[in-house]
């Protein structure tokens, strides 16, 4: 939901840097790459006890997966690019609530499961939408320039990210708001999925 607005404040800047770091030689997937890596350390800092600590790599691991599709840009795109990014993705989604658990697993097992079905349900509304929009020839670049159609929806990445920073700074609080956005991602993947009833069943011309 907050996705096309945020883009439009960050995309300045992370373009600015993209075109810096592509004429250096960097390449879009070793940033993606490097964000996964500042990703799984943040769940790794999570799951020891110091979640406040873990706010650094894990803002920094965000930054560098909005950083690598402005490298991108600045010099090659490719399709195995936007493959990888959603799927380092994806990982780094399933590792942060996974360290709540390893972090407490009497308190936060259950709605730690319950987070990361909703998660898998959503990821699959998200990506098999993808799919049929990619078979129908549809496009979008409300979300910024992607490699994949990127439906919109009432959760996105900002407001996983930001659930993420609250988790991290209230990690006692694990338990109620895993429950309450995981329900908002069942709401968010049940949405979509009329939205494509609504799109997918018009017949192909």
């Amino acid at each position: 939901m907050l996705d096309a607005t945020a883009r439009k404040l960050i995309d300045p800047p992370l373009n600015a840097l993209g075109k810096t770091l592509a004429s250096r030689g960097v390449t879009a997937d070793g940033v993606t790459l490097a964000g996964l890596v500042l990703g799984l350390f943040a769940a790794l800092t999570i799951s020891v006890g110091l979640p406040f600590l873990a706010l650094i790599p894990l803002l920094a691991s965000r930054i560098a997966d909005g950083l690598d599709g402005a490298v991108a840009r600045a010099s090659k795109t490719t399709d195995f690019g936007g493959y990888l990014d959603i799927a380092c993705d994806f990982l780094f989604y399933g590792a942060i609530p996974f360290a709540f658990v390893v972090l407490d697993p009497s308190a936060n097992a259950i709605a730690g499961a319950f987070l990361l079905m909703s998660f898998y349900f959503n990821g699959t509304s998200f990506l098999g939408y993808a799919i049929l929009a990619e078979k129908r020839g549809l496009e979008t670049s409300s979300q910024g320039v992607k490699s994949l159609y990127f439906s919109n929806g009432l959760l996105e990445g900002t407001e996983t990210i930001v659930f993420f920073v609250l988790l991290c700074l209230f990690p006692t609080s694990f338990a109620v708001l895993a429950w309450i956005f995981g329900s908002l991602c069942f709401a968010t993947a049940t949405l979509r999925l009329f939205a494509a009833r609504r799109v997918f069943t018009i017949k192909e011309d």
